[in-house]
């Protein structure tokens, strides 16, 4: 394998060209960043960190060299989403009004580094993450790598770009309200939004209060376990904290789940949203595939509680809070300053009443899975959009916009259980299809094997 084939490899390949000598960390960073400035014109950067990835990859190779122990992820090229703090950068959250690098890594990029991994630049997102389009006034728009007039989806949208696009075999989201799996969808990635706590969130005590977590983008579910493993664990500062799973997120992504109870439904939570026919036609074709895998796999009406007045506290708090903090206030998009506006109403008092709202809809949501351990449905409801849906858009047009999007996921993220937008083809359009797992509450290492077991049964679509 040589080191242009490397560079578009994911984590196991790169690892294994590493060990065998096949190609240097600085060699692999060398193309990685070349790669990514051939692909500029995708958006997928804010910003690319050439000479300090240099220097991260040399030092990678005198430890390799001086015969150290090198961690699970010893030079493998990662990029992060901008709203996580690189130490040394601006964590500029999708917007111009930031421009003071932070002092320190946050808490999950100090264990990427040492778990051995090169960060190489930050990916864009909307302002704030608020939107599931990753487009903004700052960074211009994200380009789908399938089809560059089509959109990524969001808030992650760089991160997906990135990986798609084989720049790099992994990236770094976070997720509000689908934002690692929405992306992930619209890109023919694997995005498995973790159970509330599972990762640390540092020096940030919540993401948007009980909503946000943070989590890969990978090509396949080996190497989101991968990531996860060097990652989860809790910090002394996390608000919210998760038990620790039964066993790694690698011993569970490679064991076979044998026979489960599978329900699945393309009833979204969102009322007066109806999927896209090839959306309902990709959940019955999985759910047929994963009865003749041994499961057992029946259609379910689930009763979903509303969640919209948990979730909209939270939401514009988070946003209240973030904008306040920026350099300069002034700069913030118009729509942002809107929002702002709008959401003068979320104060502590009701965030806490949302939060407490949240923590009684997940009982309900855990009740749901009495009669069956994963749940199947649509990722998102519509097809990838074309680039430009926020354009002129305030608040209120954009969070219109915004729901055919997340009208399957964003009641996990009140809930707070673990699910996963899981490829399932292409669709007539030529973009990817994709479907969602859900588990109870700490049900990643169910959700994992089967994951894996339906990417081997019907391998996930690679970009030519």
């Amino acid at each position: 394998m040589g080191t242009n084939e490397v560079t578009s490899a994911d984590i196991t390949q790169q690892l294994e060209a590493l060990d065998s000598g096949a190609v240097s960390v600085s060699e692999l960073i060398e193309a990685t960043l070349t790669r990514i400035e051939e692909r500029a014109d995708l958006g997928a950067f804010t910003r690319v960190l050439h000479e300090r990835a240099r220097a991260e990859a040399a030092e990678r190779d005198k430890e390799r060299a001086a015969g150290a122990e090198l961690g699970p992820l010893h030079g493998i090229p990662i990029a992060v989403k901008d709203e996580i703090d690189v130490g040394g950068e601006v964590t500029s959250f999708g917007t111009r009004a930031n421009r003071r690098p932070v002092a320190a890594d946050a808490e999950v990029v100090r264990r990427l580094r040492a778990a051995g991994a090169v960060i190489v630049g930050k990916t864009a997102m909307p302002e704030f993450g608020q939107w599931p389009y990753t487009e903004s006034s700052t960074f211009g728009v994200t380009r789908n790598p399938w089809n560059r007039e089509f959109s990524t989806g969001g808030s992650s949208g760089g991160s997906a770009a990135a990986v798609a696009a084989g720049l790099v075999p992994a990236a770094l989201g976070g997720d509000g309200g689908g934002s690692i799996r929405i992306p992930a969808a619209c890109c023919g990635l694997f995005g498995l939004k973790p159970q509330r706590g599972r990762v640390p969130v540092a020096p940030n005590t919540h993401l948007w209060w009980a909503l946000g977590v943070a989590g890969p983008l990978t090509r396949n579910v080996r190497d989101s376990a991968l990531v996860y493993d060097a990652i989860r664990g809790d910090d002394p500062a996390d608000r919210f904290r998760a038990p620790d799973p039964v066993m790694s997120f690698t011993a569970a992504a490679a064991r076979e789940p044998g026979p489960l109870r599978i329900g699945y439904t393309v009833k979204p939570q969102a009322p007066l949203i109806k999927p896209h026919p090839e959306h309902a036609r990709a959940v019955r074709e999985t759910a047929q595939l994963l009865a003749g895998l041994g499961h057992t796999v029946f259609e379910v009406d689930p009763k979903f509680p509303e969640s919209t007045p948990a979730f909209l506290p939270q939401f514009f708090g988070g946003v209240r809070a973030e904008a306040a903090a920026v350099d300069d206030p002034a700069l913030l998009e118009r729509r942002t300053r809107e929002t702002v506006r709008l959401g003068a109403w979320a104060r502590q008092p009701v965030i806490e009443w949302a939060i407490e709202r949240g923590e009684a809809l997940a009982r309900t949501a855990d009740d749901i899975f009495r009669d069956f351990d994963l749940l199947l449905t649509p990722t998102i409801a519509i097809r990838p959009p074309r680039l430009g849906v926020l354009d002129g858009a305030g608040t209120v047009r954009a969070l219109r916009a915004s729901m055919p999007m997340i009208a399957y996921t964003s009641f996990w993220n009140v809930t707070g259980q673990p699910a996963a937008s899981i490829p399932a083809g292409l669709g007539t359009d030529g973009l990817p299809l994709s479907v969602q797992l859900i588990a109870p509450a700490n049900g990643e290492t169910t959700i994992l094997p089967v994951a894996a077991q339906l990417e081997r049964a019907r391998p996930f679509p690679a970009l030519a």
